[in-house]
C-alpha cells in the first residue's frame, strides 16, 4: 500500500481555509483542546468491548438493517473497493463487505485499536489504524467511501472531506451516517434523555465500563452542538464533491453523500 501522498487536504487548498470544527470545544471532558484526540482515542479504547451491545440498544435492533440500505442508497454494489473511515468495530464494514460480495474489498481505519480490534472477527475486514484527517492511502484507490456515526469526532471537516475526496477514484461516491439535532424541541428533549438519562442506565445493566455512560452522554453534547447540515455538505462542495445529497429517516438520521 503507497504511502506516497500522505498530505492532509491533498485534494483542494483546505489548509488554506479557516478550519471547520464539527461542534465548539468542550473542557469539561478533556480539559485543554490539544488532549482531545488522546481523550477520544482513550474512551473509545476503554469502552470498545461493550460499544456492540449499546449500540443495539441506541439502534433498537434496526441499525443492520438501516445501515445496508443507507449504503445501498447510496449506490455501493457488488465489486467495489470501499474504505471506512472510523470503522471502529466494523458495524458499517460488516453491512459494506456483505454489499460488495466477494470480488470487492472492504478497508477499514481507525485510531483506536481498541475498536479496531473487536472489528477482527470480520475476517473479510482489512483493519488499518490511522485518522481521517490524514488518511495512510495513495490518491485515487477507491469507489466509495464510508463513514458512520463519527463525523462529529474530526477536527476540522475541509480537511477531512478533502482527504476523502483524495483518495476516492473519479466518479466514486462518499457516504456518510450521522445523527442529526431534531428540528422540534419536543423530539430534541426526547432524544436528549435517551442519551444522557437512559443509555447511561442501561449501560449499568449490561455492567458496562464506568466510562460508557460517559461516552454516550458525551455523543449527544456533540450531536446537540453539532454545525448545521447545510455548513456540512457545503463543506463536502467545497472539498470538490459534486450532487450532493442529505437524506434524513426519522427526523434524526442523515445520510450525506457526494460523487467525486
Amino acid at each position: 500500500m503507497s504511502n506516497a501522498s500522505l498530505k492532509p487536504g491533498q485534494g483542494v487548498l483546505a489548509s488554506a481555509r479557516i478550519p471547520l470544527c464539527p461542534h465548539p470545544e468542550f473542557p469539561e471532558y478533556y480539559g485543554a483542546t490539544a488532549r482531545k484526540s488522546e481523550f477520544l482515542r482513550d474512551i473509545f479504547d476503554e469502552t470498545a468491548a461493550d460499544y456492540d451491545r449499546l449500540e443495539r440498544v441506541l439502534a433498537l435492533g434496526s441499525g443492520r438493517w438501516y445501515r445496508k440500505q443507507a449504503l445501498r442508497r447510496a449506490g455501493l454494489v457488488s465489486g467495489r473497493k470501499v474504505l471506512d473511515v472510523a470503522t471502529g468495530t466494523g458495524l458499517v464494514a460488516r453491512e459494506a463487505i456483505d454489499l460488495v460480495g466477494a470480488t470487492g474489498q472492504v478497508i477499514g481505519v481507525d485510531p483506536s485499536f481498541g475498536m479496531i480490534s473487536q472489528a477482527r472477527s470480520l475476517t473479510s475486514l482489512t483493519r488499518v489504524m490511522g485518522v481521517g484527517e490524514s488518511l495512510p492511502f495513495a490518491d485515487k484507490q477507491f469507489d466509495f467511501v464510508s463513514m458512520g456515526y463519527a463525523l462529529r469526532h474530526l477536527p476540522d471537516l475541509h480537511i477531512a472531506f478533502s482527504e476523502f475526496h483524495r483518495v476516492l477514484k473519479p466518479g466514486g461516491r462518499l457516504c456518510v451516517l450521522e445523527i442529526s439535532r431534531p428540528a422540534g424541541k419536543l423530539q430534541t428533549l426526547m432524544l436528549a434523555g435517551y442519551f444522557r438519562l437512559l443509555l447511561p442506565i442501561f449501560a449499568r445493566v449490561l455492567q458496562a465500563s464506568n466510562q460508557t455512560h460517559r461516552l454516550w452522554r458525551y455523543y449527544w453534547d456533540t450531536i446537540d452542538q453539532c454545525v448545521q447540515p447545510d455548513v456540512l455538505m457545503q463543506a463536502m462542495r467545497d472539498a470538490g464533491f459534486g450532487d450532493v445529497q442529505r437524506e434524513v429517516s426519522l427526523g434524526v438520521f442523515s445520510e450525506y453523500t457526494g460523487t467525486c
